[in-house]
């Protein structure tokens, strides 16, 4: 694929110092994913989330949103405050817009959140 432009683009977000502001972890994060793909014009197809106790795996949370272009994703441990989040799009939808609101959404919805680490790869 050498000298072919890109088809897609995907970005990785590592925070620290999560904890959810709501009982329910896993809805909110969902629920906030949800709405910023809405908001950025792109198409859901399927959205899941699993929340784990603790007692088999560690405690936190994984959550999809299946977008008709790919993905936008969330792993948390929540006893120790890690959150990752990525965000694949191919074709016309820049994932930096679906990012820029799910960090807005973060920190003004958690306080003391940071992010640590942001990449963008892009693919195809």
């Amino acid at each position: 694929m050498e000298d072919a432009e890109s088809r897609g683009s995907h970005i990785f977000l590592d925070y620290l110092n999560y904890s959810s502001p709501s009982k329910d972890e896993g809805a909110w994060i969902l629920d906030l994913m949800r709405a910023c793909v809405k908001e950025s014009g792109i198409r859901e197809v399927h959205s899941h989330v699993e929340v784990f106790d603790g007692s088999v795996s560690p405690a936190g949370f994984a959550a999809v949103v299946l977008i008709d272009e790919s993905h936008v994703t969330a792993h948390c441990y929540s006893d120790e405050g890690l959150l990752a989040i990525d965000v694949f799009t191919c074709g016309s939808h820049d994932p930096e817009h679906v990012v820029k609101l799910i960090h807005d959404g973060l920190v003004s919805g958690i306080k003391g959140v940071t992010l640590a680490r942001k990449e963008r790869v892009d693919r195809f």
